[in-house]
């Protein structure tokens, strides 16, 4: 298999699916090498490096002034198990899947709270969901209309049969196009609940319990979205970046002192290609000649007297190597002159 392989509908594959393949590829290879098959290959022939990054999509979730729009829009449905469903999936933040396989006796009581129990699902595992009061006068409503002597003891039928998943994805789109959102989908009200209650201080633990991961991996993605104690910091942070930015960028012409336009012209006098120089005025610099011996220096002739000095000062302090840095440069400008 190569990775430009067209995929099915045309197009290079995707990289998760170079990806899944590959890892079947390696999987197959070592059982090979471990049943000691006689047609294995002689060595390792999938590596790491061959398998493409893998993305990292975040999930899509609703602010919180949207998700208040939908529930607001669900509340005005005629439909009394569109209200439900969306009540449902915003308050606990079931999988679709896990909705539909509830049952007549999902409701429980412990002690004075009431709780709703989560069948085995998607994870394979029991949990239960706290359940809140409004979504619990719902479903005592919905047991209340339904109808009597129906064999199936799921929760949600219609006309004695189980009840699809395409009308919780009608019931969430409706509510969503009446609430001016745009395309919402029922696992989106999952994520959203799991956003809102990290942002506002829920563990990592108690989210994974929740909504029924097997481990806290699953979990931490929720730790990237929209964090609010960050955009709390980061605006904090913007403020007194904007005050900076609006301070006035020159000081009035007449807030410069003695002392400030002193050190002014000093350091415009010590300021360098990339700096400035440090070096008290009374302390000799051993490094006197490094710019001249530099490749990129530039000189030209009405820079000759200083020249002159410095190649006079290096041969007083019996500096034969600057000297002869400085000879060489008047000599450069004198046959430049010529």
């Amino acid at each position: 298999m190569a990775a430009g392989a067209p995929a099915a509908r045309g197009g290079p594959l995707h990289r998760h699916t170079v990806r899944d393949r590959l890892s079947k590829l390696r999987g197959f290879l070592r059982r090979l090498d471990e049943w000691d098959a006689a047609d294995r290959p002689p060595r390792q022939l999938v590596f790491d490096s061959d398998f493409p990054v893998a993305d990292e999509p975040l999930p899509r979730f609703l602010d919180d002034a949207a998700a208040a729009k939908l529930l607001s829009a669900a509340r005005r449905d005629l439909d009394p198990f569109a209200r439900l469903a969306i009540e449902i999936l915003a308050r606990t933040g079931m999988r679709r899947s896990e909705m539909l396989g509830l049952t007549i006796d999902a409701v429980v009581q412990i002690g004075s709270a009431y709780w709703l129990r989560v069948p085995v699902g998607k994870m394979h595992t029991d949990r239960y969901v706290p359940l809140h009061p409004q979504l619990k006068t719902l479903l005592d409503d919905w047991l209340l209309h339904r109808p009597e002597g129906l064999r199936s003891n799921l929760l949600f039928t219609d006309h004695g049969r189980p009840v699809n998943a395409s009308r919780i994805e009608a019931a969430v789109r409706k509510a969503a196009e009446r609430a001016g959102l745009g395309r919402v989908t029922p696992h989106q009200l999952r994520h959203t609940l799991a956003t809102q209650a990290i942002n506002r201080g829920m563990s990592l633990e108690a989210i994974a319990a929740l909504l029924g991961h097997k481990s806290l991996s699953m979990t931490r993605v929720y730790a990237r979205i929209a964090d609010r104690t960050v955009a709390d910091e980061y605006f904090a942070v913007s403020e007194k970046v904007e005050a900076l930015y609006d301070a006035p960028r020159q000081l009035p012409a007449d807030a410069e002192g003695t002392e400030m336009a002193k050190l002014r012209r000093e350091m415009h006098r010590r300021m360098l290609g990339n700096g400035y120089c440090a070096r008290p005025v009374e302390m000799d610099c051993h490094f006197e000649s490094i710019c001249e011996s530099c490749t990129f220096f530039v000189t030209t002739i009405e820079f000759r007297p200083t020249l002159e000095r410095q190649r006079d000062d290096a041969a007083a302090k019996g500096q034969v190597a600057r000297e002869q840095i400085f000879d060489g440069l008047l000599s450069r400008l004198d046959g430049e002159a010529s």
